[in-house]
């Protein structure tokens, strides 16, 4: 948001149409070179970047994360009245932080929640009575008020894990030691779990839970504050990875507990007490140990505990219903996956009403609807071929529930529906924009955010029914936005499809440069590939694409099958089949750019990360001569190296289909690499263990196959900042520019 919020325009009448850039007349003037060194400066391109936006349980304030424009990667806590629309920052986090260097486990939890790079104030968390926000921060917790004033609530050397307040706000409780503690807030806070080893933690999330389950959460408090459940893993089973992380001015070596595909995973147990610890009974998940604990959730009464408890092939979900009092469970349903050959893709989209009922989303038509669940029957409330893809808001008194669907495959748009399922379903955003949303908790108020090809994020508050209310930020591409004085080279995407092999559309897009007839021109073709993320979009694509374009190259996506947002059929063809059909569909893309009689066909380059560098080899190697250049940025080359939860839901189990995991892996037919190959991997890396990399590189170097190769010692997963991004981005360039990938010559 812009520096003096107060100053914002809200406008209560305000028409949301037509795209901010389409209108602005700088697009007929020359603009600066958009560089490298600029994509990645503060402040931000897309303007103001707001995170974790929530509002108060009263529906009278919203709060969000805001960076500031001298540090695109710093956040500090600001707060907006709803009454007198006047903003306020609640919390300076330069002012208030210590600076300390966290604990190794606080940043191993950011890198599970993407937030690893980011700076100051990355959650908070209302209290119940909206009378404050508890902030984490350098470490330390902080309970901030509305009047201003900031309580700390601890001062320690230690990191205090996965704060919270409980239902009522009675009570902070965090992890530290492995260990749960529990205090009135205020007061002396006490560990109520013991302490019981290395492989032990109490209230802490596994790793996979953390990084594939979307659970981040190890411990939950009832609805009245007098119990907790308090999930307990003993990690003893699961294998050992020696991690080097390797900097630049020396190795830091981690033990770390690595599940592995194919190897034993933690156990996981559930336990609940009361906040002091007394009262101790265990759940009952049954006689395997070999599940996950995919979600837990207490009735809206307090009167049971609702466990999702998912088979380890990722085929069931049983829904387990349990006696707090005792721990006993019955199974309430089971979820199962919509065909054989598929897998049951946990989401958070669900809800228990007060009337007992379950408001549900599930595939089991083949694309993703809501049913409602009464203990007996089941009624569907929603249909289509348009997959919903997130539960935004219930307003129980009113009898409806708020919803994100796809739309036309391109876009997401949010409606409000009937939870009776009686009528149709209602708009509420503009079509021309795609849209996510969130609700207070009594669904009365609805909060935006919504882009376009030719608009960067843009953020309202409406009521229910999709009127607007205010702006929250505009960001109009105008003035001292930081994109306006790049708005006479942007260029608006154009979006096609072309057919898979079984006849299946496929969505691509396109940036072209400026461009002389008769010339051909090179295409920077990026792909993803993997199962999950949807690239092909109608959103604002951000500076980086079109900084490529200014460069004088064709910018390329294609989501390939086995992406999200088109339902169960899109995305099976990837069942223990990595490697295979998504590879087919990108060449399909690759023989459509270079028919284009302005396509130069000798000079189409792929790059990708993570799943997107494993596909760059698997290209590489399935078609040597089709592309002139790869790009593999921090690849998965065996997926046994890769861990159970996201490898076994596709790929299966190794022990039980080894030839599936030895024909995905990019090892076996590395040699057969002609075309120029440039490796990136972050040499710190703990998702994508840069093992993946070393053994490539040995494989590449023993067979005597050239490759060129890129490393950034220190770094993870993630290698970008203000000064290693452009390195990376300019170190791709020079690599194109060497093996000819280049733009014709201006006349």
């Amino acid at each position: 948001m812009r520096s003096v919020l107060a100053a914002v325009a809200l406008s209560l009448t305000t028409c949301l149409t037509s795209p901010v850039l389409a209108e602005t007349p700088a697009m007929t003037e020359a603009a600066p070179a958009l560089s490298f060194e600029r994509v990645f400066a503060s402040p931000g391109l897309d303007g103001p970047a707001p995170r974790q936006v929530k509002l108060s349980p009263d529906g009278r304030y919203l709060t969000l994360l805001r960076n500031r424009t001298d540090d695109r990667e710093r956040y500090d806590l600001w707060g907006y009245d709803i009454d007198t629309r006047e903003w306020r920052m609640l919390v300076d986090s330069e002012k208030l932080g210590s600076g300390r260097e966290l604990s190794e486990d606080e940043k191993m939890q950011r890198e599970r929640a993407r937030v690893g790079s980011l700076k100051g104030i990355i959650a908070y968390q209302w209290a119940s009575d909206g009378s404050g926000v508890l902030v984490p921060l350098d470490g330390d917790l902080f309970l901030a008020k509305l009047d201003g004033t900031v309580t700390r609530l601890t001062d320690t050397e230690g990191t205090e894990l996965n704060p919270k307040l409980s239902s009522k706000g009675a009570y902070v409780s965090f992890v530290r030691d492995r260990r749960l503690w529990v205090g009135k807030v205020g007061g002396e806070a006490n560990p109520i779990t013991p302490q019981e080893g290395e492989t032990i933690r109490w209230g802490e999330a596994e790793f996979v839970a953390q990084e594939e389950m979307a659970r981040l959460q190890g411990y939950w408090w009832s609805p009245d504050d007098t119990r907790i459940v308090v999930q307990r893993t003993d990690e003893a089973a699961v294998g050992i990875v020696t991690r080097a992380a390797i900097g630049a001015k020396g190795t830091k070596v981690f033990d770390q507990r690595y599940p592995a595909a194919g190897t034993d995973n933690a156990v996981v147990e559930l336990f609940v007490m009361n906040p002091d610890g007394s009262g101790q009974v265990q759940v009952d998940l049954g006689l395997d140990l070999d599940i996950y604990v995919a979600r837990v959730d207490w009735a809206p009464d307090g009167s049971a505990i609702y466990v999702q408890r998912q088979d380890r092939a990722q085929t069931k979900i049983d829904m387990l219903k349990v006696d707090p009092a005792t721990g006993a469970s019955t199974i309430w349903f089971t979820e199962t996956a919509a065909r054989p050959d598929y897998w049951v893709n946990l989401s958070d989209n669900y809800r228990f009403l007060k009337d007992g009922s379950l408001l549900w989303w599930s595939e089991r038509d083949g694309y993703g609807h809501f049913y409602r669940f009464d203990g007996q029957n089941w009624l569907r409330i929603t249909s289509g071929l348009e997959p919903i893809t997130a539960l935004v808001g219930v307003d129980e008194a009113a009898g409806t529930f708020t919803y994100q669907a796809t739309t036309d495959v391109l876009t997401q748009q949010i409606y409000r529906a009937q939870l009776g399922g009686q009528g149709g379903a209602q708009l509420l955003t503009d079509p021309a924009f795609t849209n996510s949303a969130s609700m207070d908790g009594a669904g009365k108020l609805l909060y935006v955010t919504r882009s376009s090809p030719n608009q960067p994020p843009q953020s309202y508050l409406a009521t229910p029914d999709g009127k607007q209310v205010a702006w929250i930020e505009e960001n109009r591409v105008e003035g001292a936005h930081p994109y306006a004085p790049y708005l006479a080279s942007h260029v608006t995407p154009e979006f096609g499809t072309i057919a898979a092999e079984d006849g299946t559309p496929l969505h691509w897009m396109m940036l072209k440069p400026k461009m002389e007839r008769g010339k051909r021109y090179p295409v920077f073709f990026q792909h993803y590939g993997g199962p999950g993320p949807q690239t092909v979009t109608k959103g604002w694509g951000g500076a980086l694409a079109q900084s490529i374009v200014d460069k004088g190259y064709i910018f390329f996506q294609l989501d390939n099958r086995g992406s999200a947002n088109r339902g169960v059929d899109f995305e099976q063809p990837l069942y223990r089949a990595m490697g295979g059909a998504e590879v087919r569909d990108q060449k399909a893309g690759a023989l459509f750019l270079k028919s284009l009689d302005y396509v130069d066909p000798a000079k189409v380059a792929i790059y990708g990360w993570s799943y997107g560098g494993y596909m760059t080899l698997k290209q590489l190697e399935a078609d040597p001569g089709l592309y002139a250049a790869g790009i593999s940025g921090a690849p998965v080359t065996r997926w046994e190296l890769y861990d159970t939860h996201y490898t076994e839901r596709y790929m299966g189990d190794p022990r039980e289909v080894p030839e599936a995991y030895e024909k995905a892996s990019a090892i076996p037919a590395a040699t057969q690499i002609s075309d120029p190959l440039l490796l990136i991997h972050g040499m710190a890396d703990d998702n994508v263990v840069f093992e993946n990399s070393s053994e490539l590189i040995s494989v590449l170097q023993e067979s005597n196959t050239p490759f060129e190769m890129m490393l950034y010692p220190g770094y993870t997963h993630r290698v970008s900042g203000e000064k290693i991004g452009p390195h990376v981005w300019n170190a791709i360039m020079r690599f194109l520019a060497a093996h000819g990938v280049t733009p014709p010559a201006s006349e």
